[in-house]
């Protein structure tokens, strides 16, 4: 009698034990990677992460229990080395590019292996953290198969394992419920979205792995009924009514200037400020459409608010166009003495001191994507090689190609890279990379000079053209001796007193400031650098250095949500008066700022971003959902508010917000998804 209760006893020991296993190693795992690599530990998402963790943990056991003794042992093995393997790599892979592995970029892991140097570099850097992460697998191994018997488990238990399973989800979905459920929720996060950044950091890595995994197997539709009323009473806010009236106030002094001009004998220019939108009859397409998210998708665009001409429409209509994404640039890359010609370019022409560059998903590839098509990258895919299906005719590409200017792309690492090779010239490029026509020596990482001699005898005897450029000198990683640029200009920044990680990262940059010099000598030989606008900015802040390296070149601690975006936007030709402009901006608005600027006939309202230089309200969203307006900064993390004005902010402007952002995430993923510029926009022959 005795042995049978002490055999009953051991038997729940081993029981009570095995059943905590897993949701221990879960929560084990999401620690690690919570603290170590997002950076964040002791916040509410801790409760979220621990549910999971026990509804996930208690549902393997359930499965390894279906096994037999013998064949559990394997299969428990397996399921420790899988979990473990998958957080390894989401760390790595973060710490590289500040944004979860997501299962789309298996397609591209070749491209991936490109940079084993770095991944290498990180492991050793953090190998403490990975040896952490793998431990779980020699314990289950070595000591938890050595030291404990597997029980058998009882049908009542795994009945009773998989009923907790399923309450405990029941529990989670009640407190992410009491949450509410407006678009920045908890809520809305779990169970609607696939944003790996913030699930990652409010639910932990396994369940952004789940929910992409779920998105890409079975390629999920997203339903347009969440699509709400946008710009028209929303970024106005409560001077929605007084809209007529702003404009009439707006044409009073454009006639009070008028006639100080007259009375002083200058020449009067009636200034133009009809919205920037083409012909499109809305109604007409609704109407012969059968599609109802095509349908949701005109309905929408036909209540957007365009954005007006303004006295800066047309000012650089015939001009030439070099439009620049520098890899990894950042305001706190020029220096007056380090880097002349980016001093002098930023701060001359159009001066924007609140330029954000936002990262998203995809990092260098949607960035570019941002900056040369004004949409938000879908979650999950490669947007821009996505886009290399669709018809897009308001890239710069496409627009100035139709006027009849030559256009022309060059990147000077493997044309291929993130397929370039069929996204550029679907924007109406000719395109040529290292590998197909542009011969730089290949180097990690090239030389931006190198391209710049070899690339623009191609086009400066063009009667008109417009060229982009994607740089690679800047990335990292940022050392002197597994990087050539930084190499190659050591001797320029061995004098500083700084980490070389630092020194290094402006090294590289002193390589894009010498292309830039000799660019602008090139135009200014030719005759044409008052006639030629080059236009720049970054993919992607410098994530190649550490926090605390950026903070020592900034000479303070970066705040983290908004700060660490901000970025520089050069805007110049030679001889342009001087123009400051104070208005918060970001990559998304360059598009149309260019289009207005240069005098295309384009529709504003099938942008994201706004012309910078209308008179429309800044919104600058983040890949987290975070935004910065007129009158706030919205931390979506947080969910903190900053009021940037002494005026009351009511809680019917920030909801509406909210719902604007809301709104453009799932617009742009449409216009990706169901080519739909190709629906309101006949295809040129």
């Amino acid at each position: 009698m005795l042995d049978k209760f002490i055999f009953h006893i051991k038997s729940n020991k081993i029981y009570i034990m095995e059943m905590v296993f897993f949701p221990l190693l879960f929560f084990y795992l999401e620690s690690i990677y919570k603290i170590f690599a997002l950076k964040n530990y002791f916040d509410f998402s801790l409760v979220y992460i621990l549910i999971s963790s026990i509804a996930n943990g208690i549902l393997l056991y359930f499965i390894t229990s279906l096994f037999s003794k013998k064949s559990k042992k394997i299969v428990v093995s397996i399921f420790v080395s899988i979990l473990c393997f998958v957080t390894v790599v989401q760390y790595v892979y973060y710490l590289m590019f500040y944004t979860p592995m997501v299962f789309y970029s298996i397609k591209g892991a070749g491209q991936v292996l490109e940079f084993v140097d770095m991944i290498f570099d990180v492991v050793i850097t953090h190998i403490i953290v990975i040896l952490a992460l793998v431990t779980p697998i020699f314990l289950t191994i070595f000591v938890y198969f050595k030291k404990f018997d597997i029980v058998k488990v009882s049908l009542k238990r795994k009945v009773a394992l998989l009923l907790g399973a399923i309450c405990l989800n029941a529990i989670m979905f009640v407190v992410l419920l009491a949450g509410g459920t407006d678009y920045t929720s908890d809520f809305e996060i779990y169970y609607k979205t696939n944003i790996p950044n913030l699930i990652a950091n409010r639910f932990g890595v396994f369940k952004t792995v789940e929910k992409d995994f779920t998105c890409f197997a079975f390629n999920q539709k997203v339903s347009l009924d969440a699509l709400g009323d946008i710009d028209n009473h929303l970024i106005e806010d409560k001077n929605k009514d007084n809209s007529n009236e702003k404009d009439k106030n707006y044409e009073q002094d454009i006639l009070d200037k008028e006639r100080k001009n007259q009375s002083e004998h200058e020449v009067i220019i009636k200034i133009d400020t009809s919205p920037n939108v083409l012909d499109i009859n809305f109604d007409e397409l609704i109407e012969n459409e059968t599609d109802e998210n095509i349908i949701k998708m005109h309905k929408y665009f036909a209540t957007s608010n365009p954005t007006k001409k303004n006295e800066y429409t047309g000012i650089f209509k015939d001009y030439n166009l070099i439009l620049i994404t520098a890899e990894s640039f950042s305001h706190l890359a020029i220096d007056k003495e380090l880097t002349p010609t980016l001093y002098k370019m930023v701060n001359e022409g159009f001066v924007f001191n609140n330029f954000y560059n936002p990262v998203w998903g995809v990092s260098t590839s949607d960035g570019e994507y941002v900056a040369c098509q004004s949409l938000i990258p879908k979650q999950g895919v490669w947007s821009f090689y996505e886009s290399s299906k669709n018809y897009l005719p308001f890239t710069m590409g496409n627009q100035f190609k139709k006027i009849g200017y030559d256009t022309r792309a060059y990147h000077n690492h493997y044309f291929d890279f993130y397929r370039r090779d069929v996204s550029h010239p679907n924007m109406g490029y000719i395109y040529k990379g290292l590998g197909n026509g542009l011969d730089v020596k290949e180097s990690w990482p090239e030389s931006d000079l190198e391209m710049m001699e070899l690339t623009i005898p191609e086009y400066i005897n063009d009667k008109k053209f417009h060229t982009y450029y994607m740089t690679v000198s800047g990335h990292k990683n940022y050392t002197f001796y597994g990087n050539y640029i930084a190499g190659k200009n050591k001797e320029l920044v061995e004098s500083l007193e700084a980490s070389e990680p630092v020194k290094a990262y402006l090294a590289c940059n002193i390589e894009l400031d010498k292309a830039m010099e000799y660019l602008i000598s090139q135009l200014e030989e030719k005759g044409i650098a008052d006639k030629t606008v080059i236009a720049m900015s970054a993919d992607h802040y410098p994530y190649g250095l550490e926090k605390d390296e950026i903070d020592e070149i900034a000479g303070h601690e970066v705040e983290n949500n908004f700060e660490l975006y901000k970025s520089a936007f050069i805007l110049w030709t030679e001889n342009i008066e001087t123009k400051i402009v104070d208005k918060a901006c970001s990559s998304l608005d360059i598009i149309p700022t260019l289009s207005n600027l240069f005098g295309l006939e384009y529709d504003s309202r099938l942008y994201m971003g706004r012309d910078i230089l209308s008179d429309s309200k800044p919104l600058i969203i983040f890949a987290n959902r975070s935004f910065i307006t007129d009158k706030i900064m919205y931390n979506a993390l947080t969910k903190e508010i900053t009021n940037l004005t002494n005026e009351e902010i009511s809680d019917e402007y920030i909801n509406a917000i909210k719902k604007t952002v809301s709104n453009k995430f799932l617009i742009s993923q449409e216009i990706l998804n169901r080519d739909y510029y190709s629906y309101i926009i006949e295809k040129e022959n």
